[in-house]
């Protein structure tokens, strides 16, 4: 949020080269051609490129002109969608025209005290003076007709249906930051950014792999990999602050707007410390699995939904379980200082396995989940960002692969 952007600017730039001339847009937008000439000026300094080829019969988009209208569409968009989804929510009629009342002061303002909680913090963060956030923000509400900040106590909050508009800024501010980084792509191949938000078992080989290749082959590439609980990088996925997530799939979908695809099952097993009671037998009595401290991921889990499923295949009743947790750090430390179990990947022990410290509890046990990548459904990555994606499939053919040359037996010629 640190450009300084003028929505009706770049809204006469996507306007103009999709009606083909200043004139048209100008009527568009009721304003003067000098206007529209103007705006389109201070945009091209701006972002240090001829976006419209000015011709005498009316101007057409350079490639430059055709990404950045494409993401100024999007954006204005999703500030219609956020802007009337606030009215309806107050039984409010849609307001014509909305994307080109609310301005990018107003929606800074809003981010800006939600991210810092007060004003007075907003102000520091933005370096602007606290009333004219406040009057940022008053204008906004005024406009939209709805209370969008709360007081609470020493806190400022969004009130629901702000945090509602508060998706749809971030959207949208998404996507004129993704051209931005598409111009950059102009200038210098490979340049912009991505946000991927990482699960557990795509940490250990896979998305390292990918980055170390990636990165060899985009050094001007920015990557910025999140990890955290799947609800809060769900949140981030929807809300345009990540691009993609990387890791173990749900299964349907928690939410409508997402998009998941599989890419390979992993094999869940049972997992113990090297030398544990469990660990050498290659025929094991499911029962006996209830005698030991299990460190398993929270109820509700899709890991701990399949943990539930191996004690009711063999008519069990769970033991109960002393530790609940979804890092799998823990689960390590745990496993390597006494007789834990845990489920977990086959994947996510690898380098312990051959190392000597954890080993697979044998038994017919396994269970299978789908890896894969999940997107917002009506994501348009770029360039960089499906450059990635496909490395990132490649990784996890070439880690298929490897993985079953090594389990298939040697023979001669």
């Amino acid at each position: 949020m640190k450009r300084d952007i003028n929505l009706r600017h770049f809204e006469a730039v996507a306007t103009a080269g999709r009606l083909g001339s200043i004139s048209n847009a100008a009527l568009a937008l009721n304003l003067s051609q000098p206007a529209i000439t103007q705006a389109v000026a201070k945009v091209e300094a701006q972002l240090g490129h001829a976006l419209l080829d000015r011709q005498p019969t009316g101007v057409t988009l350079t490639r430059a002109g055709e990404l950045m209208s494409a993401r100024i569409e999007r954006a204005l968009a999703y500030i219609v969608r956020g802007g009337n989804s606030v009215r309806r929510s107050a039984r409010l009629p849609s307001l014509p025209n909305i994307e080109r009342r609310i301005t990018f002061g107003q929606l800074r303002a809003l981010l800006t005290v939600d991210q810092a909680g007060s004003f007075a913090m907003a102000s520091k963060l933005t370096g602007l003076s606290e009333p004219a956030l406040h009057r940022s923000a008053r204008e906004l509400e005024q406009l939209l007709g709805i209370l969008l900040l709360a007081r609470h106590g020493r806190t400022v909050q969004p009130t629901p249906a702000a945090t509602n508009l508060l998706r749809f800024a971030r959207l949208a501010l998404a996507e004129i930051e993704a051209g931005f980084d598409e111009l950059a792509a102009l200038r210098r191949e490979g340049a912009g950014r991505i946000a991927i938000g990482t699960l557990p078992m795509a940490q250990t080989i896979l998305l390292p792999r990918a980055l170390a290749r990636f990165s060899r082959a985009n050094p001007a590439a920015s990557i910025d990999v999140v990890e955290g609980p799947y609800a809060d990088l769900l949140a981030g996925l929807r809300n345009g602050q990540l691009d993609f997530l990387i890791g173990a799939l749900r299964d349907p979908p928690p939410v409508g707007d997402v998009v998941e695809e599989a890419i390979f099952d992993d094999d869940l097993v049972i997992v113990a410390r090297k030398g544990h009671p469990l660990a050498s037998s290659d025929f094991l009595d499911p029962a006996r699995l209830r005698d030991f401290p299990w460190v398993i991921a929270s109820s509700g889990a899709p890991m701990r939904t399949r943990w539930d499923a191996i004690f009711a295949e063999y008519e069990l009743e769970p033991p109960r379980v002393k530790i609940e947790s979804n890092s799998v750090t823990i689960g390590r430390g745990l496993m390597l200082n006494d007789d834990w179990l845990t489920l977990m990947s086959r994947d996510q022990f690898i380098f312990e396995r051959r190392a000597g410290l954890l080993a697979e509890v044998r038994g017919h046990f396994s269970s299978k989940r789908k890896i894969g990548i999940t997107i917002r459904d009506d994501w348009r990555p770029t360039q960089l960002q499906a450059a990635f994606v496909t490395e990132f499939k490649a990784a996890c053919k070439d880690w298929t692969s490897e993985k079953l040359m090594e389990r298939k037996p040697f023979r001669y010629a």
